[in-house]
């Protein structure tokens, strides 16, 4: 059975990282952003679609935690 577990996780991560492979190979156009007048290097687009995944894979706890805590804190003073 542990076997089994081990045998469907590699399999799961290699179709992941297939799939990662895949999309980077399809997308290497190279675009450059413009944002408040700042303009970026020129980038594949798939280095910009992946890192704006990871920031909002990063900011998005973030923010509910800090949401969490300010509701925690109101929750608190109404005690």
């Amino acid at each position: 059975m542990r076997n089994l577990k081990r045998v469907l996780l590699v399999a799961l991560i290699l179709l992941l990282v297939l799939a990662i492979l895949a999309f980077v190979l399809e997308n290497q156009q190279s675009v450059s952003l413009l944002f408040l007048g700042w303009a970026g290097p020129q980038l594949p687009v798939s280095l910009v679609a992946i890192t704006a995944l990871l920031f909002g894979m990063l900011i998005g706890p973030l923010l509910g935690w800090l949401v969490g805590f300010a509701i925690r804190g109101r929750r608190r003073r109404l005690v």
